[in-house]
């Protein structure tokens, strides 16, 4: 078993290869939302890991699992299961982790027994460049793209020839589009879908401009345009919650692309402890926790 500075070697190298927002579903790597989100950038060195002691550790009748996670939304959510999880003889460490490598290098060595932090587009692609056996044990939440209030204080007050703040990767353009589309503001060509750019525009009655940017930069530029199209993640590291007019739903092409899963190793996903992971994780009193603590910028998907 390596150690985490071992680990963390390794991840230093694999950072420049893999830049994909985890969980906020931006462009593969090769291309990021480790990811996405926010915490949707590979940032430097992760909170450590006991990497001397096994996973997995039982303690009386209880058994404990150590969980790696970015510590918002992901951890604060495992924090608000713990007493569940406690009842059912599972006691939950989690592992906070601040960087898109790390956590699945952990995973997959053995140091922890779940990860919360990604999508499974960026799951996929990590296992095919790492040669990894890492799987989704279930999906919890998503982190929608949202229209924010800048000059403008709301979607039906927006003028004729008003400036549009909107990510500039490959997916989180499209998915803003399609939710400018879907709001009416504009039409696309048929079929686009998640390839979609500024040039698919087919309809503009409104002739919004659209100002491209790099996307953890957007809420930056608030006060400078009407309207903002902006990630959960970033919204929410900004201090936004709360303050969304609309955003992607559960429902929407996105959402079930981008849904943040628990990854495990191949054949972990059937051990008890971690199927009690996933109950409590898709439970209604954890829906109830997303939706009022975080107002709009996550969303569950169970």
């Amino acid at each position: 078993m390596k150690s985490i500075k071992q680990l963390f070697a390794s991840a230093l190298a694999l950072t420049c290869a893999l830049s994909l927002a985890a969980c906020g579903g931006s462009a593969a790597p090769a291309s990021s939302s480790a990811p996405a989100p926010a915490p949707s950038t590979a940032e430097e060195a992760s909170a450590p890991v006991d990497a001397t002691a096994s996973a997995t550790v039982s303690s009386g009748d209880a058994v404990t699992i150590k969980v790696g996670a970015s510590p918002a939304p992901h951890a604060e959510i495992l924090e608000s299961i713990k007493p569940a999880l406690a009842a059912e003889g599972v006691n939950l460490e989690i592992v906070e982790f601040t960087d898109y490598v790390i956590p699945n290098m952990a995973l997959d060595e053995g140091d922890i027994d779940a990860n919360y932090f990604q999508h499974y587009p960026y799951l996929a692609d990590f296992n095919e460049k790492n040669g990894t056996d890492l799987v989704s044990a279930g999906a919890i939440h998503f982190e929608p793209l949202g229209i924010y209030p800048g000059k403008t204080a709301s979607i039906e007050a927006l003028a004729d020839g008003a400036t549009i703040a909107i990510p500039n990767d490959a997916t989180n353009e499209a998915r803003a589009l399609l939710l400018l589309e879907k709001l009416g503001l504009i039409k696309l060509a048929d079929g686009v879908g998640l390839s979609a750019t500024p040039l698919d525009i087919t309809e503009n009655t409104k002739n919004i401009k659209f100002e491209e940017i790099e996307a953890a930069q957007v809420p930056n530029v608030l006060p400078d345009v009407d309207l903002a199209v902006i990630n959960g993640n970033y919204a929410l590291g900004a201090g936004l919650a709360g303050k969304v007019l609309t955003t992607e739903d559960k429902d929407s092409e996105a959402a079930q692309e981008f849904a943040n899963i628990v990854a495990v190793r191949t054949g972990d996903e059937s051990r008890p402890e971690i199927q009690k992971l996933i109950a409590a994780l898709q439970s209604d009193e954890t829906a109830a926790f997303i939706n009022e603590k975080y107002n709009g910028t996550v969303i569950p998907v169970f």
